[in-house]
């Protein structure tokens, strides 16, 4: 990052490696293979320990039937409950079809937990061998509390790579051209959204000046700024010392300084539930009572760092049936106040039903797996 006046101007790169424009590998593809191969490491090691019943070598065809239902529901999910338009949206060029456009939206964090859901539920149905025999047969609540012990980093990797993104914004403290405090973060890829700040006149046209200058003739008559504008954010997260700088003084006066409210959501999604969970599980516990203060846990900090992250882009209107923020809360903070509700009536209801307690990485006494070639 540049430090220009009294705010972080963000000029990092969503591209790992890029390769030409637009094409290369990015941070975000990056933190789903970092998470999933983290979370396969802790799971393999507590089934190698006796904890988890999912047989340490069937731990890898585990991670990856999760890792395909967590991108599917995470994808479906927001295609369903935040741009249902992407059904009925297609273009000429590849892949065509909106619903598989992962750069128009990206995921959504609680279809991924539906997907987490239908991964345990598979999983506990235990894995064939190849002379036919059952193995890792267990209970879905049991294999969904090994999942959520490692679901915080995932979530907690993701949110990095939002903030690199410059996505996903929060509010603005800051006017541009205005001081802010100096833990705030200036994002210029606002004005490719529909968050970006008001400008002066004066600013308007500063604005469109450097974008003209990096307009092409192949650009779009109509969109021509949209075409152009990735162009400077691409020389400004270049690393070139010279035009990064250039591009940094420019236009870090027409940026407005907001709240890194990614960074708030990968403490709280990520670092305070990933504590809450594993303390929980420290004792062996009945099947399901991880998981629900996983709901919990994840649905309060959700809830809270949400004050200060804005709704997507394409949700406009104000009033009560605003669908964005009906009675003043985001889609996410209702999704996940309903998160909050199913997970203390599961803890009720698991603590009066109870059963047999299983995990509890901090006992001396763990489960038994049934050893290679048995059934159960």
């Amino acid at each position: 990052m540049i430090t220009l006046a009294d705010a972080w101007l963000h000029d990092l790169s969503p591209m790992a490696l890029r390769i030409s424009g637009g094409i290369g590998l990015r941070w975000y593809a990056l933190s789903y293979l970092l998470g999933f191969v983290l979370g396969g490491a802790v799971l393999h090691r507590l089934s190698k320990r006796g904890l988890w019943a999912v047989p340490a070598d069937r731990v890898l065809d585990a991670v990856v039937l999760l890792g395909v239902a967590v991108i599917v529901g995470g994808r479906l999910g927001y295609v369903l409950l935040y741009q249902p338009s992407l059904l009925w949206t297609f273009e000429p060029g590849f892949p065509f079809w909106g619903v598989v456009m992962l750069n128009k939206g990206g995921m959504a964090s609680h279809g991924g937990m539906i997907g987490v859901a239908f991964a345990a539920w598979r999983i506990s149905k235990g894995f064939r061998d190849e002379d036919g025999s059952l193995r890792g047969a267990c209970p879905a609540l049991h294999v969904l509390d090994g999942l959520v012990l490692v679901a915080p980093i995932g979530l907690f990797l993701g949110r990095i790579a939002n903030f690199i993104n410059g996505e996903l914004l929060g509010k603005v403290v800051a006017k541009a051209g205005e001081t802010s405090p100096d833990w705030a973060v200036r994002f210029p890829q606002e004005h490719l959204s529909g968050h970006a700040s008001p400008l002066t006149d004066a600013q308007q046209v500063d604005l469109g000046r450097l974008v003209m200058e990096h307009r092409l003739p192949a650009d779009s008559e109509r969109y021509w700024f949209e075409d152009a504008y990735p162009r400077v954010l691409e020389k400004l997260q270049s690393g070139s010392a010279g035009a990064s700088r250039e591009i940094a003084e420019r236009l870090e006066p027409l940026v407005s300084a907001r709240h890194p409210s990614q960074l708030y959501q990968a403490f709280a999604e990520g670092l305070v539930v990933l504590v809450v969970v594993w303390l929980v599980a420290r004792k062996p516990r009945v099947p399901g009572i991880v998981g629900a203060w996983f709901l919990i846990s994840y649905g309060l900090g959700r809830i809270a760092t949400e004050f200060w992250r804005l709704p997507d882009d394409h949700f406009t209107g104000k009033g009560l049936l605003n669908l964005a923020q009906p009675l003043g809360l985001s889609r996410g903070q209702w999704l996940s106040a309903g998160m909050v509700a199913f997970g203390v009536g599961l803890l009720v209801v698991l603590s009066k039903r109870g059963g047999t307690a299983m995990l509890g990485w901090g006992a001396r006494n763990q489960l038994t797996v049934s050893p290679p070639g048995s059934s159960g």
